[in-house]
């Protein structure tokens, strides 16, 4: 699995634009704020913004008082759909698809001959797993703090 640094700084940029505009009542956040609070390149947030965009995360608003609004509520704004955005898709297995021909969008095993690892669906299923956790946490969650509550009960169980 894969969850690269686009991923993380997308995130975090989307969570700082929905505090923003939540206290801004709805007004349209500039990225130069967003990149100076989180610490990012502006440059690198214009490109994952217009992914974002373009997946339909986001809306841009031009001129004065310009800048980018959620297109939808932090409660329905799932990690995921961000993630899955500016990355490609969540996978913990080093097996590909094949390029062309003959099953086009077959899986490609990971081994000499085509064939899967032995621990192939340990890690597809693990894969499956964190897909969901993050499907299932909004932007909402994570500005309201919910997530530390389920991490808290997440350590206690494991260390019982």
């Amino acid at each position: 699995m894969r969850l690269s640094t686009k991923g993380r700084y997308a995130v975090m940029a989307m969570t700082d634009l929905a505090r923003r505009q939540g206290e801004a009542e709805g007004r349209a956040v500039a990225l130069a704020e967003i990149a100076a609070r989180q610490q990012i390149s502006l440059s690198y947030l214009e490109q994952l913004f217009a992914r974002l965009r373009r997946k339909g995360l986001v809306v841009s608003a031009r001129g004065p008082g310009g800048g980018y609004r959620l297109a939808r509520e932090a409660r329905d704004t799932a990690i995921a759909d961000i993630v899955l955005a500016v990355d490609e898709p969540l996978r913990a297995t080093r097996c590909g698809l094949s390029k062309g021909g003959v099953g086009k969008g077959a899986p490609k095993g990971c081994m000499a001959g085509g064939a899967q690892c032995l621990t192939h669906d340990l890690w597809e299923e693990m894969g499956r797993q964190i897909h969901g956790y993050l499907a299932s946490v909004s932007v909402a969650d994570v500005l309201e703090g919910k997530l530390s509550g389920k991490a808290r009960a997440t350590r206690e169980k494991a260390a019982a």
